[in-house]
């Protein structure tokens, strides 16, 4: 049977994305040998905040992207002022429709998801800035986020009112440096403080040539707020030092009544599951998982996939798992940590696991739901799988969702395992260390 469409019924399909080569002194010599591989460019995938934040990095690109390796590092390392890597980004929501509709949730505010992403690609911005040494005849750093330290909601963020993200490096080591991110809205007859959300992400240097860690330009702060915000992260570094030497003899010497408490409630699960409490759950039932194969698309200026997109995947997965849960709409209150252990490449089998691993009663009103998301790179033509990112998110229930469910009760989490319970007890001990 033949088609009697005719040519102004064939629909034609155009990219809604601009080239990355357009406006590139090589971009349109495609014989041109110094001209990179369509690869080696930032995914198509990003939102448009990441796009406008990687198009201010465009000039810088080239060079990024192919760098001189037999260039010598940079020789002299400059002083820089917190102000000189100060960054801030605009949502105009109250009056761009689509944009405005790239971020809406189904409860009129904001897709935290998709915050996330925006916030780390501003932080890697902010590093770029700071460490940059603007001689061309030096080969550049490969800067990577290595952690997010925390995040904080301090108040619903609303769709419709105009955004601001502003941030800059507040501290630096030899080759870490630290970026706070402020997150603002106009305040409120309800919220009266301006700032919505709080981030601090923790950035490393690397020699690009030889991957090994590289120093980064020294920090001198100016302003009170500046040596204020210098002095924190100070401390914090060295708080987690002293931890990561101390822990595991914390663990054994300061909560072992904790550990054997929760593993006894365990065992009651399942030597005498009929008698166990029906206020409890086994953490292996809170579980949730998800897989995929990560795809060009996602990937970052390095070519390798995006950690903001690796936080809005892990946290969505944190929101599922906490949904079905507590049998209400959960909202979101804080990133505990985000552990970024290794690198993330296009077409790795990445899987997302996670579980809620323990609840928190003691404000009724607002009960706490920590919850844990993995993630690994799993080989199967090697029957290999690593561990490439651990995420922690905490939220509460929708007041809304609470009032149509009054009575209803978050239930408690007990481990059946010596290394679930040690994983609880290790995150209560780091929680109650942030207080």
């Amino acid at each position: 049977m033949e088609s009697n469409l005719s040519p102004s019924n064939h629909i034609p399909i155009f990219s809604t994305f601009t080239s990355p080569f357009e406006g590139s002194s090589k971009g349109n010599d495609t014989k041109s040998p110094t001209r990179k591989p369509l690869s080696l460019w930032p995914g198509m995938y990003h939102s448009p905040v990441t796009n406008a934040l990687w198009e201010t990095r465009s000039k810088i690109f080239e060079t990024l992207l192919d760098p001189p390796l037999d260039a010598p590092p940079q020789s002299e390392l400059l002083t820089r002022t917190p102000s000189q890597s100060k960054m801030t980004i605009l949502y105009n929501f109250s009056s761009d429709y689509t944009l405005r509709e790239q971020y809406r949730d189904p409860w009129n505010e904001v897709r935290i998801g998709k915050l996330l992403e925006d916030l780390d690609a501003l932080a890697g911005t902010i590093s770029f800035k700071h460490c940059s040494d603007d001689d061309s005849t030096t080969r550049p750093l490969y800067l990577v986020t290595a952690s997010v330290d925390k995040m904080v909601l301090k108040k619903p963020i609303s769709v419709d009112v105009d955004l601001r993200i502003t941030g800059a490096v507040t501290w630096v080591g030899w080759s870490s440096m630290e970026i706070q991110l402020d997150v603002t809205q106009p305040a409120t007859v309800e919220a009266t403080d301006s700032v919505a959300l709080t981030a601090t992400f923790i950035f490393v240097a690397r020699d690009y040539k030889t991957l090994k860690a590289a120093p980064v330009n020294l920090l001198t702060p100016e302003s009170e707020r500046e040596k204020f915000l210098y002095d924190a992260a100070e401390a914090r570094n060295k708080l987690r030092k002293h931890k990561t030497k101390n822990e595991k003899t914390e663990i054994e010497n300061g909560v072992m009544d904790k550990f054997e408490a929760l593993l006894a409630e365990g065992r009651i699960f399942c030597d005498m599951p009929a008698l166990a409490d029906r206020d409890s759950i086994l953490l292996r039932d809170t579980r949730l998982e998800n897989s995929l194969i990560c795809q060009p698309q996602q990937r970052n200026i390095h070519g390798r996939i995006f950690g903001g997109f690796l936080m809005l995947r892990a946290f969505e997965l944190a929101l599922s798992t906490a949904y079905a849960f507590a049998g209400m709409m959960p909202s979101f209150l804080e990133v505990d940590h985000v552990d970024f252990l290794r690198p993330v490449d296009v077409g790795d089998f990445l899987r997302f696991k996670s579980c809620v691993l323990y609840t928190e009663s003691e404000n009724p009103d607002q009960p706490l739901i920590r919850v844990e998301v993995v993630a690994h790179v799993t080989r199967p033509e090697f029957r290999s799988s690593e561990l490439s990112n651990r995420f922690y998110f905490t939220f509460t229930v929708r007041p809304e969702a609470k009032a149509m469910n009054n009575g209803h009760r978050i239930r408690k989490v007990v481990p059946l395992t010596e290394e679930e319970a040690h994983r609880i007890v290790e995150r209560i001990l780091y929680s109650h260390s942030r207080t």
